[in-house]
């Protein structure tokens, strides 16, 4: 397990995220949680509330042998697309401030620098 490498997204429902992750190739566990806030052990209904300060979040644990973080974010991006990054909370007819937009990255490797295109 010491080379795979973290990601924690939020991007709307986290139970939409967790879903796709969970069938994703190179994906090694995707866990539903909370990320922020006051309280240590939020209720599903305090999140939802919009007045804890959590965000609903995805850990996404995987292999960078077999899926890049590009790819991950790529189907974040997919995935969220719903969610508008331009109003904190809002998905769909929803405002909650439990859903809006994260990413943590987790690791101890350093990301490399793309090469400039011609």
């Amino acid at each position: 397990m010491a080379d795979h490498e973290t990601l924690t997204l939020g991007g709307g429902c986290f139970w939409c995220l967790e879903a796709v992750y969970r069938e994703t190739e190179g994906v090694v566990s995707a866990v539903s949680g909370y990320m922020g806030g006051a309280s240590a052990n939020p209720t599903y209904n305090q999140v939802c509330s919009g007045t804890s300060g959590h965000v609903e979040v995805v850990q996404v644990t995987f292999d960078p042998m077999v899926i890049s973080i590009r790819d991950l974010l790529e189907i974040f991006f997919v995935i969220s697309r719903s969610h508008d990054a331009e109003q904190p909370g809002e998905r769909s007819t929803a405002r909650n401030t439990g859903l809006r937009s994260s990413i943590k990255r987790r690791s101890r490797k350093p990301l490399r620098k793309r090469s400039s295109r011609n």
